[in-house]
Protein backbone atom coordinates (compact mmCIF):
# COMPACT_ATOMS: atom_id res chain seq x y z
CA UNK A 1 0.00 0.00 0.00
CA UNK A 2 1.57 3.25 -0.86
CA UNK A 3 2.05 5.87 1.91
CA UNK A 4 -0.01 8.62 2.21
CA UNK A 5 1.02 11.93 1.11
CA UNK A 6 1.21 14.17 3.67
CA UNK A 7 -0.43 17.95 2.22
CA UNK A 8 -0.02 21.36 3.94
CA UNK A 9 -2.56 22.87 6.00
CA UNK A 10 -3.72 25.98 7.30
CA UNK A 11 -3.54 26.26 11.21
CA UNK A 12 -7.18 25.85 10.96
CA UNK A 13 -6.41 22.19 9.26
CA UNK A 14 -7.46 22.61 5.89
CA UNK A 15 -5.38 21.93 3.14
CA UNK A 16 -4.36 24.06 0.62
CA UNK A 17 -2.58 23.96 -3.28
CA UNK A 18 -0.30 27.10 -3.37
CA UNK A 19 2.14 26.96 -0.72
CA UNK A 20 4.93 29.84 -2.73
CA UNK A 21 2.90 31.18 -4.97
CA UNK A 22 0.68 34.00 -4.65
CA UNK A 23 -2.91 34.45 -6.16
CA UNK A 24 -2.80 37.16 -8.75
CA UNK A 25 -4.99 39.10 -11.18
CA UNK A 26 -2.50 37.69 -14.19
CA UNK A 27 0.85 36.68 -13.73
CA UNK A 28 2.21 40.42 -13.04
CA UNK A 29 -0.53 40.92 -10.21
CA UNK A 30 -1.77 42.38 -8.16
CA UNK A 31 -1.94 40.20 -5.61
CA UNK A 32 -5.70 39.64 -4.46
CA UNK A 33 -6.87 40.02 -0.57
CA UNK A 34 -7.94 36.76 -0.58
CA UNK A 35 -5.52 34.86 -0.55
CA UNK A 36 -5.90 33.27 2.91
CA UNK A 37 -2.52 31.31 2.86
CA UNK A 38 -0.38 34.58 2.39
CA UNK A 39 -1.91 36.76 5.23
CA UNK A 40 -1.37 33.93 7.58
CA UNK A 41 1.62 32.98 6.42
CA UNK A 42 2.97 36.96 6.83
CA UNK A 43 0.63 37.66 10.16
CA UNK A 44 2.22 34.38 11.32
CA UNK A 45 5.92 34.68 10.83
CA UNK A 46 5.52 39.04 12.01
CA UNK A 47 5.03 37.10 15.38
CA UNK A 48 7.59 34.61 15.62
CA UNK A 49 8.68 36.97 18.06
CA UNK A 50 8.14 36.96 21.45
CA UNK A 51 9.92 39.65 23.74
CA UNK A 52 13.22 39.03 24.91
CA UNK A 53 14.10 38.09 28.17
CA UNK A 54 15.20 41.06 29.81
CA UNK A 55 17.94 38.61 31.49
CA UNK A 56 19.30 35.66 30.68
CA UNK A 57 18.11 36.70 26.79
CA UNK A 58 20.77 33.91 25.18
CA UNK A 59 20.91 30.57 26.14
CA UNK A 60 20.29 26.72 26.03
CA UNK A 61 18.94 23.85 27.83
CA UNK A 62 18.25 20.19 27.71
CA UNK A 63 16.37 17.89 29.24
CA UNK A 64 17.37 14.85 31.70
CA UNK A 65 17.09 13.02 34.99
CA UNK A 66 17.71 13.87 38.82
CA UNK A 67 18.45 10.53 40.54
CA UNK A 68 18.79 10.20 44.40
CA UNK A 69 21.76 8.87 45.78
CA UNK A 70 21.59 10.11 49.63
CA UNK A 71 18.70 9.95 52.44
CA UNK A 72 18.24 13.26 53.49
CA UNK A 73 15.13 12.84 54.99
CA UNK A 74 15.81 14.04 58.21
CA UNK A 75 16.11 17.56 56.82
CA UNK A 76 13.21 17.63 54.22
CA UNK A 77 9.82 15.72 53.60
CA UNK A 78 10.04 16.85 49.95
CA UNK A 79 8.49 13.39 48.24
CA UNK A 80 11.36 13.97 45.44
CA UNK A 81 14.16 13.22 48.57
CA UNK A 82 11.96 10.25 49.98
CA UNK A 83 14.03 7.47 49.02
CA UNK A 84 17.35 6.63 47.61
CA UNK A 85 16.79 5.75 43.98
CA UNK A 86 13.98 7.78 43.44
CA UNK A 87 14.24 9.91 40.02
CA UNK A 88 12.42 12.69 38.46
CA UNK A 89 12.32 14.13 35.30
CA UNK A 90 13.80 17.53 34.78
CA UNK A 91 14.49 20.13 32.41
CA UNK A 92 17.93 22.78 32.60
CA UNK A 93 18.46 26.06 30.66
CA UNK A 94 21.56 27.63 30.72
CA UNK A 95 22.26 31.29 30.11
CA UNK A 96 24.05 34.36 29.56
CA UNK A 97 22.81 36.96 32.20
CA UNK A 98 23.66 40.50 30.76
CA UNK A 99 23.56 39.52 27.19
CA UNK A 100 21.19 40.04 24.94
CA UNK A 101 19.95 37.31 22.11
CA UNK A 102 22.57 37.88 19.67
CA UNK A 103 25.49 38.39 22.21
CA UNK A 104 28.65 35.89 22.31
CA UNK A 105 28.57 32.64 24.36
CA UNK A 106 31.78 33.63 26.14
CA UNK A 107 31.36 37.45 27.01
CA UNK A 108 32.89 37.85 30.31
CA UNK A 109 29.33 37.80 32.57
CA UNK A 110 27.41 35.24 35.35
CA UNK A 111 25.81 32.57 33.61
CA UNK A 112 22.19 31.38 34.35
CA UNK A 113 21.67 27.75 35.99
CA UNK A 114 18.16 27.09 35.80
CA UNK A 115 16.59 24.18 36.96
CA UNK A 116 12.95 22.45 36.55
CA UNK A 117 12.62 19.53 38.34
CA UNK A 118 9.15 17.68 37.14
CA UNK A 119 8.23 15.81 40.79
CA UNK A 120 5.03 14.33 42.09
CA UNK A 121 3.96 17.26 43.88
CA UNK A 122 4.38 19.65 40.89
CA UNK A 123 7.29 21.62 39.31
CA UNK A 124 10.24 22.82 41.68
CA UNK A 125 12.23 25.09 39.90
CA UNK A 126 15.81 25.98 41.44
CA UNK A 127 16.47 29.06 40.16
CA UNK A 128 20.54 30.14 40.02
CA UNK A 129 23.88 31.26 38.37
CA UNK A 130 27.21 29.64 38.37
CA UNK A 131 28.45 31.88 41.22
CA UNK A 132 27.28 31.29 45.13
CA UNK A 133 26.81 35.27 45.41
CA UNK A 134 25.18 38.40 43.53
CA UNK A 135 25.55 41.80 42.91
CA UNK A 136 23.50 43.61 45.11
CA UNK A 137 21.44 41.93 48.27
CA UNK A 138 18.30 44.33 48.29
CA UNK A 139 15.76 43.85 45.34
CA UNK A 140 14.90 47.58 44.75
CA UNK A 141 18.13 47.76 43.61
CA UNK A 142 17.85 45.15 40.54
CA UNK A 143 16.31 47.18 38.05
CA UNK A 144 18.93 49.79 38.38
CA UNK A 145 21.73 47.85 38.84
CA UNK A 146 20.87 45.13 35.22
CA UNK A 147 20.44 49.29 33.41
CA UNK A 148 24.20 49.33 33.82
CA UNK A 149 24.95 46.27 32.33
CA UNK A 150 22.75 47.23 29.51
CA UNK A 151 23.31 50.27 26.87
CA UNK A 152 23.55 53.53 27.28
CA UNK A 153 20.26 55.00 26.93
CA UNK A 154 21.90 57.79 24.50
CA UNK A 155 24.46 56.41 22.52
CA UNK A 156 22.99 52.70 22.67
CA UNK A 157 26.00 51.73 23.38
CA UNK A 158 27.87 49.26 25.81
CA UNK A 159 28.96 51.25 28.62
CA UNK A 160 31.80 51.12 31.07
CA UNK A 161 31.16 54.45 33.00
CA UNK A 162 27.61 52.77 33.50
CA UNK A 163 29.24 49.71 34.85
CA UNK A 164 31.55 50.84 37.23
CA UNK A 165 30.00 54.39 38.46
CA UNK A 166 27.19 51.56 39.95
CA UNK A 167 29.97 49.06 40.99
CA UNK A 168 31.67 51.15 42.92
CA UNK A 169 28.84 53.24 44.77
CA UNK A 170 27.82 49.89 45.94
CA UNK A 171 30.57 48.06 47.43
CA UNK A 172 28.33 44.95 48.12
CA UNK A 173 29.20 44.06 44.69
CA UNK A 174 32.89 43.58 45.58
CA UNK A 175 32.56 39.55 46.33
CA UNK A 176 31.06 39.31 43.03
CA UNK A 177 32.81 41.44 41.10
CA UNK A 178 36.17 39.61 41.74
CA UNK A 179 34.49 36.45 40.66
CA UNK A 180 33.11 37.95 37.86
CA UNK A 181 36.81 39.27 36.75
CA UNK A 182 38.66 35.92 37.51
CA UNK A 183 38.49 33.08 34.96
CA UNK A 184 35.34 31.95 36.01
CA UNK A 185 33.89 35.08 34.64
CA UNK A 186 34.55 33.28 31.27
CA UNK A 187 33.53 29.46 31.85
CA UNK A 188 34.38 27.13 29.07
CA UNK A 189 31.61 26.00 28.49
CA UNK A 190 27.91 25.07 30.48
CA UNK A 191 29.06 21.76 31.14
CA UNK A 192 32.55 23.03 32.85
CA UNK A 193 30.78 24.83 35.46
CA UNK A 194 28.94 24.63 38.70
CA UNK A 195 25.37 25.37 39.37
CA UNK A 196 24.21 27.21 42.73
CA UNK A 197 20.19 27.97 44.02
CA UNK A 198 22.67 30.91 45.60
CA UNK A 199 19.95 32.05 47.88
CA UNK A 200 19.08 30.69 51.05
CA UNK A 201 16.03 28.76 51.33
CA UNK A 202 14.36 26.08 54.13
CA UNK A 203 13.84 22.91 54.41
CA UNK A 204 11.03 21.44 57.07
CA UNK A 205 11.02 17.44 57.69
CA UNK A 206 7.99 15.46 58.65
CA UNK A 207 8.36 16.89 61.99
CA UNK A 208 7.79 20.05 61.12
CA UNK A 209 11.12 21.57 61.98
CA UNK A 210 13.17 24.25 59.79
CA UNK A 211 16.38 24.23 59.00
CA UNK A 212 17.97 26.68 56.31
CA UNK A 213 19.76 25.28 53.42
CA UNK A 214 21.96 26.49 50.06
CA UNK A 215 21.97 24.31 47.05
CA UNK A 216 25.30 23.36 45.07
CA UNK A 217 25.58 21.92 42.28
CA UNK A 218 29.39 20.65 41.12
CA UNK A 219 30.29 19.55 37.38
CA UNK A 220 31.48 16.53 37.34
CA UNK A 221 33.25 17.02 34.11
CA UNK A 222 35.59 19.02 35.93
CA UNK A 223 35.76 23.23 36.18
CA UNK A 224 37.07 24.60 33.29
CA UNK A 225 37.49 28.68 32.12
CA UNK A 226 39.05 30.35 29.36
CA UNK A 227 41.26 33.29 30.30
CA UNK A 228 40.25 36.63 29.07
CA UNK A 229 42.26 36.78 25.71
CA UNK A 230 41.06 32.99 25.08
CA UNK A 231 37.61 33.78 25.41
CA UNK A 232 37.74 36.96 23.11
CA UNK A 233 39.30 34.94 20.79
CA UNK A 234 36.05 32.06 20.84
CA UNK A 235 33.86 35.28 20.90
CA UNK A 236 34.68 36.15 16.97
CA UNK A 237 35.63 32.81 15.86
CA UNK A 238 32.51 31.04 17.10
CA UNK A 239 29.69 33.18 18.87
CA UNK A 240 27.79 30.31 19.41
CA UNK A 241 30.44 28.17 21.27
CA UNK A 242 28.87 27.23 24.33
CA UNK A 243 25.07 25.83 22.51
CA UNK A 244 27.60 24.04 20.33
CA UNK A 245 29.69 22.40 22.95
CA UNK A 246 26.21 21.29 24.55
CA UNK A 247 24.54 20.08 22.16
CA UNK A 248 27.10 17.99 19.90
CA UNK A 249 28.14 16.41 23.78
CA UNK A 250 24.84 15.38 24.38
CA UNK A 251 24.29 14.36 20.62
CA UNK A 252 27.52 12.31 20.64
CA UNK A 253 26.10 10.30 24.14
CA UNK A 254 28.85 12.26 26.07
CA UNK A 255 26.05 12.96 28.72
CA UNK A 256 26.88 15.59 31.10
CA UNK A 257 26.72 15.16 34.71
CA UNK A 258 26.48 17.14 38.01
CA UNK A 259 26.38 16.24 41.63
CA UNK A 260 23.36 18.11 44.10
CA UNK A 261 24.74 18.72 47.50
CA UNK A 262 23.50 21.17 50.55
CA UNK A 263 24.41 23.24 52.86
CA UNK A 264 22.50 23.35 56.10
CA UNK A 265 22.43 25.70 59.10
CA UNK A 266 20.07 25.22 61.71
CA UNK A 267 17.51 28.78 63.30
CA UNK A 268 19.90 28.59 66.44
CA UNK A 269 23.43 28.35 64.50
CA UNK A 270 21.64 31.49 62.07
CA UNK A 271 21.43 33.44 64.98
CA UNK A 272 25.07 33.17 65.88
CA UNK A 273 26.39 32.99 62.21
CA UNK A 274 28.92 36.54 62.14
CA UNK A 275 27.31 37.57 58.78
CA UNK A 276 24.01 37.81 57.58
CA UNK A 277 22.97 34.10 56.64
CA UNK A 278 20.37 35.66 54.15
CA UNK A 279 22.38 38.41 52.48
CA UNK A 280 22.99 36.92 48.97
CA UNK A 281 26.53 38.61 48.21
CA UNK A 282 28.35 36.05 51.08
CA UNK A 283 28.70 32.61 51.35
CA UNK A 284 28.47 29.83 53.82
CA UNK A 285 32.10 28.79 54.54
CA UNK A 286 32.14 24.78 54.24
CA UNK A 287 34.84 24.08 57.13
CA UNK A 288 31.65 25.80 59.23
CA UNK A 289 28.86 24.52 56.75
CA UNK A 290 30.08 21.26 54.76
CA UNK A 291 28.59 20.21 51.46
CA UNK A 292 26.30 17.31 52.24
CA UNK A 293 25.75 14.38 48.95
CA UNK A 294 22.26 14.19 47.69
CA UNK A 295 21.69 13.38 44.03
CA UNK A 296 23.26 13.28 40.62
CA UNK A 297 21.79 15.23 37.58
CA UNK A 298 22.69 13.66 34.19
CA UNK A 299 21.20 15.62 30.83
CA UNK A 300 20.69 13.56 28.14
CA UNK A 301 18.22 14.85 25.51
CA UNK A 302 18.30 17.43 23.58
CA UNK A 303 15.00 19.64 23.06
CA UNK A 304 13.30 18.66 19.17
CA UNK A 305 12.29 22.49 18.75
CA UNK A 306 14.65 25.46 20.42
CA UNK A 307 11.75 27.77 20.00
CA UNK A 308 9.09 25.54 22.14
CA UNK A 309 10.80 23.77 24.74
CA UNK A 310 14.11 27.04 25.42
CA UNK A 311 12.83 30.15 24.22
CA UNK A 312 9.29 29.70 26.45
CA UNK A 313 11.30 27.63 29.06
CA UNK A 314 10.04 29.74 32.45
CA UNK A 315 11.55 29.97 35.65
CA UNK A 316 10.45 31.14 38.99
CA UNK A 317 11.91 30.84 42.64
CA UNK A 318 8.48 30.44 44.16
CA UNK A 319 7.70 27.29 42.77
CA UNK A 320 9.17 25.33 45.56
CA UNK A 321 6.78 21.70 46.73
CA UNK A 322 6.19 20.72 50.16
CA UNK A 323 9.11 19.94 52.47
CA UNK A 324 10.92 22.87 50.46
CA UNK A 325 10.24 26.29 51.78
CA UNK A 326 11.54 30.02 51.48
CA UNK A 327 13.51 32.30 54.21
CA UNK A 328 14.24 36.07 54.71
CA UNK A 329 16.58 36.54 51.80
CA UNK A 330 15.58 40.05 50.33
CA UNK A 331 16.87 39.01 47.36
CA UNK A 332 14.70 35.66 47.28
CA UNK A 333 11.33 37.79 48.32
CA UNK A 334 11.55 39.86 45.59
CA UNK A 335 12.13 37.17 42.88
CA UNK A 336 8.99 35.28 44.27
CA UNK A 337 7.02 38.36 42.76
CA UNK A 338 9.05 39.72 39.83
CA UNK A 339 9.63 36.10 38.05
CA UNK A 340 6.28 35.48 37.40
CA UNK A 341 5.16 38.61 36.53
CA UNK A 342 8.27 38.72 33.65
CA UNK A 343 6.74 35.25 32.49
CA UNK A 344 2.86 36.91 32.53
CA UNK A 345 4.34 39.63 30.71
CA UNK A 346 6.13 37.70 28.22
CA UNK A 347 4.57 34.59 27.72
CA UNK A 348 0.91 35.29 28.65
CA UNK A 349 -0.43 34.56 31.56
CA UNK A 350 -1.13 30.67 30.65
CA UNK A 351 2.66 30.15 30.65
CA UNK A 352 2.41 27.32 32.94
CA UNK A 353 0.12 25.59 30.18
CA UNK A 354 3.17 25.33 27.74
CA UNK A 355 4.69 21.50 27.80
CA UNK A 356 7.88 22.59 29.08
CA UNK A 357 6.17 24.44 31.76
CA UNK A 358 3.64 22.00 32.71
CA UNK A 359 3.50 20.50 35.50
CA UNK A 360 3.21 16.03 35.61
CA UNK A 361 0.62 16.03 38.27
CA UNK A 362 -2.97 17.32 37.33
CA UNK A 363 -3.89 21.17 37.99
CA UNK A 364 -6.82 21.81 40.07
CA UNK A 365 -7.58 25.29 40.54
CA UNK A 366 -10.29 27.94 39.66
CA UNK A 367 -8.26 30.19 37.25
CA UNK A 368 -9.85 30.41 34.24
CA UNK A 369 -10.07 32.24 30.73
CA UNK A 370 -6.93 34.27 29.55
CA UNK A 371 -4.97 35.09 26.60
CA UNK A 372 -3.89 31.48 24.96
CA UNK A 373 -5.76 29.25 27.01
CA UNK A 374 -4.87 25.93 25.86
CA UNK A 375 -6.42 22.88 28.08
CA UNK A 376 -10.29 22.13 28.88
CA UNK A 377 -10.11 25.51 31.14
CA UNK A 378 -12.25 23.57 33.94
CA UNK A 379 -14.56 22.41 31.36
CA UNK A 380 -17.78 22.29 32.99
CA UNK A 381 -16.66 22.45 36.62
CA UNK A 382 -17.36 25.43 39.03
CA UNK A 383 -15.14 28.44 38.77
CA UNK A 384 -15.37 29.34 42.83
CA UNK A 385 -14.82 28.09 46.11
CA UNK A 386 -16.61 26.79 48.47
CA UNK A 387 -19.10 25.04 46.48
CA UNK A 388 -21.37 22.04 46.20
CA UNK A 389 -20.40 20.01 43.08
CA UNK A 390 -16.43 19.54 42.90
CA UNK A 391 -15.15 18.02 46.18
CA UNK A 392 -12.06 20.37 45.64
CA UNK A 393 -10.49 21.33 49.08
CA UNK A 394 -7.50 22.51 50.07
CA UNK A 395 -4.08 20.62 50.91
CA UNK A 396 -3.98 19.42 54.35
CA UNK A 397 0.34 19.79 54.42
CA UNK A 398 1.40 23.47 55.60
CA UNK A 399 4.79 24.89 56.45
CA UNK A 400 4.93 25.66 60.31
CA UNK A 401 4.79 29.38 61.26
CA UNK A 402 8.59 31.13 61.04
CA UNK A 403 9.54 33.01 63.90
CA UNK A 404 10.67 36.51 63.46
CA UNK A 405 13.20 38.11 64.92
CA UNK A 406 11.37 42.01 64.79
CA UNK A 407 8.16 43.27 64.96
CA UNK A 408 9.19 46.38 63.37
CA UNK A 409 8.83 47.37 59.81
CA UNK A 410 10.56 49.57 58.64
CA UNK A 411 13.19 50.47 55.41
CA UNK A 412 15.79 48.71 56.64
CA UNK A 413 19.40 49.78 54.69
CA UNK A 414 21.58 47.31 56.68
CA UNK A 415 21.64 44.21 58.82
CA UNK A 416 24.10 43.35 61.54
CA UNK A 417 27.98 43.11 59.74
CA UNK A 418 26.51 44.13 56.32
CA UNK A 419 28.65 46.40 55.95
CA UNK A 420 31.91 43.83 56.12
CA UNK A 421 31.84 43.68 52.10
CA UNK A 422 35.66 42.64 51.97
CA UNK A 423 36.25 39.78 54.16
CA UNK A 424 35.47 36.76 51.79
CA UNK A 425 36.40 38.16 48.57
CA UNK A 426 39.77 38.86 50.32
CA UNK A 427 39.91 35.61 51.32
CA UNK A 428 38.61 34.25 47.35
CA UNK A 429 41.48 36.59 45.98
CA UNK A 430 44.93 35.29 48.86
CA UNK A 431 43.88 32.07 49.52
CA UNK A 432 41.63 30.72 46.86
CA UNK A 433 43.19 31.85 43.83
CA UNK A 434 46.49 30.64 42.52
CA UNK A 435 49.42 32.46 41.25
CA UNK A 436 48.51 32.72 37.77
CA UNK A 437 44.82 33.25 38.59
CA UNK A 438 45.58 36.42 40.71
CA UNK A 439 47.58 37.49 37.89
CA UNK A 440 44.69 37.24 35.02
CA UNK A 441 41.72 38.85 37.01
CA UNK A 442 44.20 41.93 37.97
CA UNK A 443 44.68 41.97 33.94
CA UNK A 444 40.69 41.39 33.35
CA UNK A 445 39.89 44.30 35.61
CA UNK A 446 42.79 46.80 34.13
CA UNK A 447 41.62 45.94 30.38
CA UNK A 448 37.72 46.91 31.12
CA UNK A 449 38.09 49.53 33.65
CA UNK A 450 40.88 51.47 31.16
CA UNK A 451 37.87 52.27 29.23
CA UNK A 452 36.17 54.29 31.36
CA UNK A 453 36.24 58.05 30.09
CA UNK A 454 34.94 61.76 31.23
CA UNK A 455 35.20 64.04 33.31
CA UNK A 456 34.35 61.52 36.31
CA UNK A 457 36.53 58.93 35.16
CA UNK A 458 39.37 59.69 37.87
CA UNK A 459 36.60 59.36 40.54
CA UNK A 460 34.72 56.23 39.64
CA UNK A 461 38.49 54.69 39.03
CA UNK A 462 39.48 55.72 42.86
CA UNK A 463 36.09 54.71 44.42
CA UNK A 464 36.85 51.66 43.16
CA UNK A 465 40.59 51.09 43.92
CA UNK A 466 39.66 51.86 47.31
CA UNK A 467 37.38 48.98 47.77
CA UNK A 468 39.93 46.69 45.84
CA UNK A 469 42.60 48.24 48.65
CA UNK A 470 40.34 47.39 51.69
CA UNK A 471 39.70 43.97 50.26
CA UNK A 472 43.77 42.86 49.60
CA UNK A 473 46.21 45.95 49.36
CA UNK A 474 47.82 43.96 46.46
CA UNK A 475 45.07 43.61 44.62
CA UNK A 476 44.93 47.52 44.88
CA UNK A 477 48.01 48.93 43.55
CA UNK A 478 48.06 46.40 40.88
CA UNK A 479 45.18 47.42 39.27
CA UNK A 480 46.23 51.02 39.92
CA UNK A 481 49.86 50.67 38.23
CA UNK A 482 47.98 48.66 35.13
CA UNK A 483 45.42 51.80 34.71
CA UNK A 484 48.78 54.32 35.13
CA UNK A 485 46.14 55.74 37.94
CA UNK A 486 47.95 57.70 40.78
CA UNK A 487 45.95 55.80 43.27
CA UNK A 488 46.63 57.39 47.15
CA UNK A 489 45.08 55.22 49.82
Amino acid sequence: MAEKKKKFTTASGIPYAKHEDSMTVGPRGPVLLQDYVLHEKMAHFNRERIPERVVHAKGTGAFGTFRVTHDIAKYTRAKIFSRVGNECPMFIRFSTVGGEKGSADTERDPRGFAMKFYTEDGNWDLVGNNTPVFFIKDPKKFSDFIHTQKRNPKTNLKDPNMFWDFLSLNPESMHQVMILFSDRGTPYSYRHMNGYGSHTFSMINDKDERIWVKFHVKTRQGIKNFTGPEADEMRSKDPDWAQRDLVEAIEAGEFPKWDLRIQVMTEEQSRKFRWNPFDLSKVWPHGDYPLIDVGEIELNKVPENYFRDVEQAAFAPAHVVDGIGYSFDKMLQGRLLSYPDAHRYRLGVNYEQIPVNRPLNKVQNYERDGSMRVNENGGDQPNYYPNSFDGLEPDSRREPPMKLDSDLADWYDRNENDDDHYTQPGNLFRKVMTEQERKNTINNFVGHMKDIYGPKRSDIINRQLGHFYKTDKELAMSVAKGLDFDFKP
